[in-house]
């Protein structure tokens, strides 16, 4: 295949390009949107030769050459099903509308839209201005990661197949997991320190082998596990969790929990990601959360650009 002219909206920390290279697809030009400093650092760093374009609301496409390939996943939280929900008159869902405003300015061979999950009422509504319909792909098929999304494109998409790829596999030495997957990587991981996070993000949590061990006087090999509410023997109340190892619960606090248990780091999300380790060093750990989590499962993408060389896959 020839090199390619490529644009990519809202292209983060350029997931894009890497998966077009996973691909075996050769990139020509590569203009990229993307407004974050923090995103744009990490993308410069690894691809200096990129053409960035910024606010994407200021491009317009009859200033560009022949665009074959656009892509993009337009800000996704006033979709999200986790979210609020808050439909097309959130300012960031409304920038789905610039991807449509430059789809139709470029007329590219091929064009690839990526979002969240959301209620049908608003899928359907991209669906008919896109005129097909998405293609929901877990990235749990290609990574130690949940990650449903929905894919619109102008091509063939298929599933890819499971790798069986485990949670396991991808965290630190010294680390012990309680699931086979993690949940989806939010961009808010580094931030949250209360409560709420062993609530709401358990499955981002990993343990403290030695620590655990020491508190339990050994370890069998059984998964942890934080009990929010209750475990099966002891009641959670008066901010005290139970913790349960080897069968055993433990009434701890939420400072005790906090010792023996850890955030996924950031090279531990890249991995979630298929990102290369350290693809986001260079800036604070806050902001290598909060690009990693807005980004791209990179080998998901990369076997749907696959579809682009090879209909047929």
């Amino acid at each position: 295949m020839t090199p390619i002219n490529v644009l990519s909206l809202f292209d983060g920390i350029s997931c894009g390009r890497l998966a077009l290279e996973r691909a075996g697809i050769h990139v020509d030009n590569y203009f990229a949107s993307e407004i974050d400093p923090y995103a744009l650092i990490v993308s410069q760093r690894h691809y200096p030769d990129t053409i960035h374009l910024g606010d994407v609301r200021g491009i317009c496409g009859c200033n560009l050459p022949k665009i074959d390939l656009l892509i993009g996943g337009s800000p996704c939280q006033g979709f999200s099903i986790a979210g609020k929900e808050f439909n097309f008159d959130d300012p960031r869902s409304a920038l789905f509308f610039e991807y449509v405003r430059i789809l139709k300015e470029c007329d590219p061979t091929y064009w690839l839209l990526e979002n969240v999950p959301m209620k049908k009422e608003y899928r359907d509504v991209i669906s008919d201005i896109l005129g097909v319909e998405p293609v929901q792909i877990n990235s749990a098929l290609v990574s130690a990661q949940s990650r449903k999304r929905l894919y619109w494109a102008n091509f063939p998409i298929q599933q890819p197949a499971d790798k069986d790829i485990k949670l396991e596999d991808v965290v630190l030495q010294g680390a012990l997991i309680d699931r086979d997957k993690s949940h989806a990587i939010i961009g808010s991981i580094g931030r949250t320190t209360h409560r709420e996070y062993f609530r709401k993000n358990q499955g981002q949590l990993v343990f403290n082998t030695t620590a655990l061990s020491s508190l339990y006087g050994g370890l069998s090999g059984t998964r942890p596990r934080v009990y929010i509410e209750k475990s099966p023997t002891v009641a959670a109340g008066s901010g005290h969790i139970p913790l349960v190892v080897n069968g055993q619960p433990k009434d701890l606090t939420i400072a005790e929990i906090k010792g023996v248990t850890r955030k996924l780091t950031p090279l531990e999300c890249e991995r979630l990601q298929t990102l290369p380790d350290n693809w986001t060093a260079g800036v604070s750990d806050t902001q290598r959360y909060k690009s990693i989590g807005n980004a791209w499962t990179v080998d998901v993408i990369a076997h749907i650009l696959k579809g682009v060389v090879n209909p047929h896959i």
